[in-house]
């Protein structure tokens, strides 16, 4: 039987049949509008190139560097006539499709190790902690660049770096919160009735690490983002004719002084991405923090 941890005692709380709509509203105002933009905007990223009327690789010749609202180019064009509106929101579909790929990879490796690790203890606890204090030392974005550089470029090494690159603050987390759950009562009910490492594992452990992971994914997802957009900036992300929104920004500083709009857009719609998503970390952070309810309701107390 699972561990009736406290995450899984505020879900069974609710009844079966209302449980997704007991979750939304139990959720900080923050966080919901958080979430309504964030799929308004995969929304728009991913079905907007579809409905827009200009291809985002194709060059108009007859409209360079138009301004914003010309001709039906409502992000103005680029100084070889591609629509900038069609490309941030192509850039946007491509950037935030690597970011939360290359997130899954570092949930999978962070939450693998981490919980891991915390529920063994001992020596195997030890291992991974050094392991992640010397991954912590090195200079990994340089690393990431050098890989990028010396290896042939593909959207798998592309993952694995970035995945490689975020994943330590989720293993740090992930490690000492099994930690914590190897002490309580049901994990050593379970260890006395001769459960092993596994079941341990799969039945007690996960049940309960797995909320806390995916909040953490909504942190790292804005982190792996960024890395994505400063390798694009740097020309070792994807190759023409796509783009991601860090190559958008490279192209628009190359523009700034003819067509600002050309950096303005896509930064503005990059800016706007990454601080919803830790405005929207922050929030189930601290909605998930189920330790808060019983110290709000002490000090609310006579």
């Amino acid at each position: 039987m699972a561990g009736r941890g406290p995450l899984y005692n505020r879900w069974m709380t609710w009844p079966k049949s209302t449980r997704v709509s007991a979750v939304w509203r139990s959720l900080p105002p923050l966080a919901r509008a958080c979430l309504l933009f964030l799929t308004a905007l995969a929304l728009l990223c991913w079905l907007g190139p579809l409905a827009s009327a200009y291809d985002p690789h194709t060059p108009h010749w007859t409209a360079l560097s138009v301004t914003p609202g010309t001709d039906g180019h409502w992000f103005g064009t680029d100084a070889i006539g591609r629509d900038v509106y069609a490309r941030t929101l192509a850039g946007g579909r491509l950037s935030l499709t690597i970011g939360l790929l290359a997130s899954l990879v570092a949930l999978g490796i962070g939450l693998t190790l981490g919980a891991g690790a915390g529920l063994a203890g001992g020596w195997a606890e030890r291992l991974v902690m050094r392991v992640l204090d010397m991954a912590s030392a090195l200079p990994f974005l340089l690393v990431v660049i050098l890989l990028l550089t010396l290896f042939e470029r593909s959207l798998g090494l592309l993952l694995a770096a970035i995945g490689g690159y975020v994943w330590i603050d989720l293993a740090r987390v992930m490690r000492a919160e099994a930690a914590r759950l190897r002490e309580t009562p049901f994990v050593l009910a379970a260890t006395a009735m001769g459960a092993g490492f596994g079941q341990r594992l799969r039945w007690h452990a996960l049940p309960n690490l797995l909320p806390l992971a995916f909040v953490y994914l909504g942190l790292i997802l804005p982190q792996a983002i960024l890395v994505e957009s400063f390798l694009g900036f740097l020309g070792l992300s994807v190759d023409e004719p796509s783009a991601s929104w860090g190559t958008l920004l490279a192209e628009g500083v190359q523009e700034l002084d003819t067509a600002p709009w050309t950096l303005l857009f896509p930064a503005g719609f990059l800016v706007a991405t990454l601080a919803a998503f830790q405005f929207l970390g922050d929030a189930l952070r601290d909605w998930l923090d189920v330790r808060r309810a019983p110290r709000a309701a002490a000090e609310a107390a006579p």
